[in-house]
């Protein structure tokens, strides 16, 4: 006798956003702003400059004063500050990269990896060798994290500033990662890319969807993110322009006018 078919209840979305505002004086720089993301998808954030997509990473990761709610794993942490929603599985990386350049390569990963890496005054000073086991280990973890976010191993012992920009581009995302993710936000990470590096960049990203991190990405490359993302959503002047899938965002007349620069 055959079992009866399961259906299974949709997951919660790993990030979710609604009413997003953020103002500076009378100044409105994002107006009621709503988006999604699950498990395993990237959603792609695109338009002109002045938009609003980096006032929308601000908000999302409590840098800024906000209006709206924030939902993580289908827990509301609206009011959970920046350095708890890192804890929390939700991280960021910046549009600069941003080192630790008198640190080597491998080093700026283990400075990043919290309690894997570090087990405080008290821990390295009663149980000294437990604390050397812990960065011994902490070291083998970053060197692996590395090479998974395309920095071969030649540059590991290197400074940050003396290894190929497209490989900083890389180590900017791992260095966000840190010692594990949940939802991932990246803030144009294809910036002075191309060739190789694009291509490397595109296979990362895919590779980070497959393990089934959440994935949100400014970008202005619009064939990189055509091509990774799942959904879109377009921002004008502050304001959510349209919301949809890459087909349906290319098809639609108000960002054919307002961003990409077609006619309607």
């Amino acid at each position: 006798m055959s079992s009866p078919v399961q259906t299974q209840t949709p997951a919660h979305p790993a990030l979710r956003v609604q009413g997003l505002g953020v103002r500076y004086g009378a100044l409105v720089a994002l107006d009621e702003v709503g988006w999604e993301v699950y498990p395993g998808e990237l959603l792609g954030i695109i338009g002109p400059n002045g938009a609003g997509k980096s006032s929308c990473y601000d908000a999302v990761t409590a840098l800024v004063s906000r209006l709206g709610i924030v939902w993580l794993q289908g827990r509301d942490v609206s009011q959970v500050r920046a350095h708890g929603l890192a804890e929390l599985g939700l991280k960021r990386a910046f549009q600069q990269n941003a080192f630790f350049d008198d640190l080597s390569v491998l080093d700026n990963l283990v400075a990043v990896l919290g309690r894997r890496a570090h087990p405080g005054l008290l821990g390295s000073v009663l149980n000294p060798a437990g604390a050397a086991r812990k960065r011994a280990a902490a070291c083998d973890y970053a060197a692996q994290q590395l090479l998974r976010f395309g920095v071969p191993a030649v540059y590991h012992g290197l400074s940050p500033k003396e290894i190929p920009y497209g490989v900083q581009r890389m180590l900017s995302i791992a260095l966000a990662y840190g010692d594990g993710a949940q939802v991932l936000l990246l803030d144009e990470p294809a910036a002075g890319l191309g060739g190789d590096d694009m291509a490397r960049l595109v296979d990362l990203l895919l590779s980070l969807k497959r393990e089934g991190i959440a994935l949100v990405v400014i970008e202005h490359h619009m064939d990189l993110i055509m091509a990774v993302a799942d959904r879109i959503c377009v921002l004008d002047l502050g304001r959510q322009l349209a919301y949809g899938t890459p087909q349906q965002v290319q098809q639609d007349p108000r960002v054919l006018e307002a961003y990409l620069g077609k006619a309607a």
